[in-house]
């Protein structure tokens, strides 16, 4: 689960899922959530779908560190925010 894009120059992550026989060749099965640090205004810096995370993992999907440490992020967010 891990997936790093550089559009000009601004870090910006899209965590994946792919299969192992795929590594290196840049298919995934599904992009489970972005991160752009450099977000301004009302955009959201990090998305998580946490359920697809979970089902990924369950599958065997082993997160790089980067990855796990955004899930952690986002697990904390969902976490502190009010119930609506």
């Amino acid at each position: 689960l891990d997936g790093r894009l550089l559009p000009g120059e601004l870090p910006f992550l899209r965590p994946f899922s792919a299969p192992l026989t795929a590594v290196g060749d840049g298919r995934f099965v599904e992009i489970v959530g972005a991160y752009n640090p450099a977000a301004k205004g009302n955009t959201q810096p990090l998305t998580v779908d946490l359920d697809r995370v979970d089902y990924w993992v369950k599958c065997g999907a082993q997160p790089s560190d980067t990855v796990r440490s955004l899930i952690k992020r986002a697990r904390k967010e969902v976490a502190a925010a009010p119930a609506a």
